[in-house]
């Protein structure tokens, strides 16, 4: 059943709007994405996977039936080894292969492409995004495609028509030049450096190799070497799925660009009109210059990005973002800022928060907005049954610390989390544990520290300064957890520092020093009620 969706209040539903406008009514909509294992899936490629399933989303909220097809294009040529890829020495020798038929030198996979595949696959579901997976390289080789091969190859003028349409006068392919369509990988050595030598004008197909050689007259309705060229795969393939909507980066969807060559073999060769197609931006790394290349091992995956955000606040950072923006995905300190945008949009999703907007219309509007971002956000398309346990990102890196990284006690700490938010609060803190050891020490380490549970001492504390931390042992430890507010407890300290004629910033230097033996930390008073008096009176036992 359709949803009730009153206003278009996020791209994703004005985006299913266009196409149930362009496409008409339909019994089925397909939506496409896709890309080639040539090795890292990076969280570049992650912002197509996302943009397709936000607007599959947007399509089941009006009650539609969707295909969310994702096509893996592995029968693609292997022309370069990453940089961050084992026994590129190995890889090497596989270059002109298919990407199927080179080994997976990580050693678990059946092949190169496959073990960038199942990398993926099995990170998806963690995210709430279930495509039905394509392979391409065995339905070439299933001769599925024998039929739109054959099209191709007796038009293939029409083709290069196409692929002149766009290019200026310098770039056109002259009409005396011969153009094939379709490439073969030699059945001999595998690589794809052939050329086509003559075609029956049906299926009958035959190239020699110019690398070892060889020279064969293949059927493209048995052979398993024929591929088309991607430009005409492309449009071929929405044809063969009846796709409706496809989105591109930017650099395909520029004017006079793949897709719209594309988009005139679609008509003219299969009678198919192109899926309705948007453009996406690039996604960059705070701190690297360029976009994002699994060629050069210059990558962040996904399961990196699942290390440091919790499945929900990832999909938020696409969400809230408009998909033909540029924007960087940061693991520094911006950590802590993404995740306390993500529980302000929760608040005012729940009714916990108003935006600050005095215009009551506008303030409306905005409510709508931040709710969508939240439902488009979450594991489970949708609004969640039970409100989340919030806590800050920010202060559960001080809570994990406090406990050493024990989920379980930072759980019963917070003293009234609900069984049913526990398992959503728990991937947080997985979360936050990491970015505090994996990130922070270099990024923020000013957020990190050790309490001192070793019994072990700052020699520094002296005189009249031992004086002090003993006071704060005997006279505000035993209150702590009784102070009505954080300053209560403050101004105690801040007495005894008076009393004893010392510097308040002083007597907190070195009760930092005594507990975590560092200059700063958390806020003092609220940090002493998080370690709780029993540990604090453990830790000052030794003054």
């Amino acid at each position: 059943m359709a949803r009730d969706i009153s206003e278009l209040c996020h791209w994703a539903d004005q985006q299913a709007e266009r196409i149930i406008k362009q496409k008409g009514e339909l019994e089925l909509y397909t939506c496409a994405s896709g890309i080639t294992p040539s090795g890292t899936v990076h969280i570049g490629n992650f912002r197509e996977i996302i943009t397709v399933d936000l607007i599959v989303r947007a399509l089941r909220d009006r009650g539609k039936n969707v295909r969310f097809i994702y096509s893996w294009d592995d029968y693609d040529v292997f022309r370069k080894v990453p940089a961050n890829m084992p026994k590129p020495e190995i890889l090497e020798k596989y270059l002109r292969y298919p990407i199927t038929m080179v080994p997976d030198t990580f050693g678990r996979d059946e092949n190169y492409a496959r073990h960038h595949e199942v990398d993926i696959e099995k990170q998806l579901p963690r995210v709430g995004i279930a495509p039905e997976f394509l392979y391409q390289a065995s339905r070439y080789r299933a001769n599925r495609y024998a039929e739109g091969m054959k099209i191709a190859m007796q038009k293939r003028d029409v083709i290069k028509q196409c692929l002149n349409e766009y290019r200026d006068d310098e770039h056109k392919m002259p009409e005396s030049e011969e153009y094939w369509p379709v490439a073969a990988f030699c059945c001999n050595c595998n690589k794809d450096e052939t050329r086509i030598t003559d075609y029956d004008g049906e299926y009958s197909v035959s190239y020699e190799c110019l690398s070892c050689g060889h020279k064969e007259k293949g059927d493209l309705r048995t052979s398993k070497e024929f591929k088309l060229g991607w430009r005409v795969d492309w449009p071929m393939r929405w044809n063969e799925e009846k796709v409706v909507f496809e989105p591109g980066g930017k650099d395909h969807i520029s004017p006079g660009g793949s897709y719209d060559t594309a988009k005139l073999v679609s008509k003219r060769l299969y009678n198919w009109d192109a899926p309705v197609t948007m453009k996406y931006d690039f996604v960059k790394l705070k701190g690297v210059p360029g976009k994002m290349s699994s060629s050069k091992g210059k990558v962040i995956s996904l399961v990196d990005a699942l290390e440091v955000y919790q499945p929900e606040v990832l999909r938020y950072i696409f969400a809230q973002n408009k998909v033909d923006h540029e924007f960087s995905i940061s693991f520094d300190l911006d950590v802590v800022t993404v995740y306390e945008a993500y529980d302000r949009t929760e608040r005012i999703a729940w009714g916990l928060e108003e935006p600050k907007e005095k215009d009551a219309e506008k303030k409306a509007k905005i409510i709508k907005q931040e709710k969508r971002i939240y439902e488009l956000s979450q594991i489970v398309n949708g609004f969640p049954k039970v409100q989340p346990y919030q806590v800050s990102f920010r202060l559960l890196t001080t809570l994990l610390q406090t406990y050493s990284g024990n989920i379980d006690a930072v759980i019963k700490s917070l003293g009234d989390v609900k069984t049913e938010q526990e398992e959503c609060l728990r991937r947080r803190c997985v979360c936050a544990w990491y970015w505090i050891n994996e990130s922070a020490p270099d990024c923020a380490p000013d957020f990190c520290f050790k309490i001192r549970d070793d019994n072990s001492k700052a020699e520094d504390i002296t005189g009249d300064m031992l004086t002090a931390i003993k006071r704060v042992r005997d006279e505000v430890v035993p209150k702590v957890g009784t102070y009505v507010q954080d300053k209560d407890c403050q101004q105690d300290m801040y007495n005894i520092a008076t009393e004893l004629g010392l510097d308040a910033k002083a007597l907190f230097t070195a009760l930092y020093h005594a507990l975590i033996n560092k200059d700063q930390g958390p806020r003092l008073a609220n940090f002493m009620k998080i370690i709780g008096k029993e540990k604090l009176a453990k830790i000052l036992s030794v003054y």
